[in-house]
């Protein structure tokens, strides 16, 4: 689910608190540390998304029965399309 920002996306600004330690040794470093906090975002809200989609699936596996050994799917929809004549 990556999904990259457009040029003509609107940005909002936001704030993320971090340690004084932290912010003096992110001084030291050369990066753009909006893009690093963006793409971690980025990925965590992918993580969640198919943490979700995982989770559906468990779910509907989980309700889902097995058709009886002796059932014709054929059968069921032929008499199904008959009734709608």
């Amino acid at each position: 689910m990556k999904k990259s920002v457009s040029q003509s996306e609107k940005m909002v600004r936001t704030s993320v608190t971090i340690p004084e330690s932290m912010k003096e040794e992110m001084k030291k470093v050369d990066a753009n540390w909006s893009a690093l906090v963006r793409e971690a975002i980025r990925r965590r809200l992918g993580w969640e998304h198919e943490k979700d989609t995982v989770e559906a699936l468990l779910i509907n596996e989980k309700l889902r029965r097995k058709a009886p050994e002796s059932w014709d799917s054929t059968k069921v929809i032929r008499a199904w399309r008959s009734r709608r004549s």
